[in-house]
Parts: structure tokens; sequence; C-alpha cells
């Protein structure tokens, strides 16, 4: 595996592997890997020719209140995972790469940036289009791996690589889970013991609320409800419980016959999400 830093030299060598006739698979990240960046690395790995996975901290989609300086980085674990994970190139360029003085653009996608993450973090979705832009335009690939654990950014990329018509297939992947149902998260390295505890209660909470689907329960008020009693049995007032649309975020009343349901909570010092597909029976 090849480590790279600049544009440049991820261009050429992204030029040199389609002179070749490879196909190029890219997954975006910010490090501090887990097995959910390793299976994304393992699905390109299995349709592709050439993957490049990018390693960068992108400071534009942080407030100014968050937690970018304390956000995990060990390189040298990334890149020995990366590599045992059968990745050809590692990107990790500098903020002065991604960001040269001048930099003046920012890609936003309306609608879509306006609910659930997007209202809790303003402008945290205009950093992430703009920082994935750059990355299809630096590396040009034919198709991008993106879990669904973070499935309002799925959407939101999805929208973007339609309207500027970028020829980019964009490839959602299964969340990957720990055996007690937390969702792999880098930012599950902030939790101690007890907040770790605490934190399964994100997913007991979506379980609890598509077992009362599976059992005719659809309205939502019913199964947010549902949700929100395995939250406070837990003591975690969420930031967001919401029922939306699978293709727009739409708020739903009803289940019918698929909704999107996502949490976002605060579990002692870190900020977990959380979402799982509803399906009426």
């Amino acid at each position: 595996m090849r480590i790279v830093r600049s544009v440049e030299d991820i261009r050429a060598a992204v030029y040199e592997a389609r002179g070749r006739g490879a196909t190029v698979g890219l997954v975006p990240t910010m490090g501090a890997f887990h097995a959910g960046h390793l299976s994304l690395m393992q699905a390109a790995r299995a349709a592709h020719d050439l993957v490049v996975v990018s390693l960068f901290v992108n400071p534009t989609q942080f407030g100014p209140n968050e937690d970018l300086a304390a956000y995990p980085r060990d390189e040298q674990r990334d890149a020995r995972l990366a590599e045992q994970a059968g990745v050809d190139i590692l990107f990790a360029p500098s903020a002065a790469d991604m960001y040269p003085d001048g930099f003046a653009t920012t890609v936003h996608v309306a609608g879509l940036t306006d609910v659930m993450c997007g209202a809790a973090r303003p402008g945290h979705f205009d950093g992430v289009a703009t920082v994935v832009a750059k990355l299809f335009g630096v590396v040009a690939p034919d198709a991008a791996y993106f879990g669904q654990k973070d499935a309002q950014q799925l959407l939101v990329i999805r929208r973007m690589v339609r309207d500027l018509d970028i020829p980019v297939r964009v490839v959602s992947c299964p969340i990957v889970r720990e055996d007690d149902g937390l969702a792999m998260s880098s930012r599950n390295a902030y939790l101690d013991a007890a907040s770790r505890q605490r934190a399964t209660a994100l997913h007991r909470a979506l379980a609890a609320a598509a077992d009362a689907v599976a059992h005719g329960t659809t309205d939502a008020d019913a199964v947010l409800g549902t949700a929100r009693a395995v939250l406070d049995a837990a003591g975690i007032d969420p930031e967001y419980l919401d029922l939306h649309s699978l293709d727009d975020l739409t708020a739903q009343e009803a289940v019918a016959p698929v909704a999107l349901l996502a949490v976002a909570a605060r579990v002692g010092a870190a900020r977990l999400i959380d979402n799982m597909v509803l399906e009426a029976p």
C-alpha cells in the first residue's frame, strides 16, 4: 500500500491505473478506523482494481464548539489496518492541500440539510458536501462507499451527485454493530465504561420501535413513544428522535409502508447517531 499526500500525486497514481484499464473505488474517511470502515474497504476491494481510501479529518464539517482538536487520530494504526484490508492507496492530505490559500467555494445541498444533524450542526453538511465533491474531483472514482449509519450524509451525497452530474456511483453499505448492538463509530472511543453501557439504549430503542411496527403499530407518535421510553429508562434525552421518509427526509406521520427512524444523543462525552429502516407488515 502506498501513502500519498498531495493532490498531484494521487491524480498521477489514478491516471496511471486508468491507463491500465483499472476501475477505481474510493472510501472517504476521517480515520480512527473500526470494523465499519473496514467493511467499506472490503466492499470496494471486491469490486475494483484500485482501492483508494482517503484519510482526512475535515475541519470544515466541525462547528466552533465541536471536537475537531480531540477527534481521534492515529495514522500509523489506520495505515496498518487499511493495508490489511487490501487498500492500494491511502490518500492522507493536509488541510493546506485540500483548502489552499484563497479557497472560497462551498457546496450546499438545500432541504436535506435542514433537519436532523443539519439542524443541530449548522454548516456541517456544507463541509461534508464540499470535501466529498473535492475528493470526487481529485480521485475521479467509479464508485464511492459510505456507511448507512450516516443515513443523512448518504442522502446528501446522492443528491449532490445527481444535481451536479458527478459520474460517481454512490454505494451504501450496512451498519456494522458491536455484539450488544451499539453502532460502530470513531466517537465511541470517548465513552467511559458507564456511558458505553448506557449508549446501547440507542439501538435498543430503535429495535423496540421496529418490534412495535412488526406487530402492527405504525402511527408515528406511538412508534416514537416506544423508542423514547427505552431512552428515558437509560437517562438519555435525545437531541432528536424522528421518523422520516427514506428519499427526502420529510417528516412522516406513519410507517406507510417504510420510514427511517433516526436518533442522535449525547451520551457521556460522545455525540452518537443511529438509525433503522422500519417496514410495516
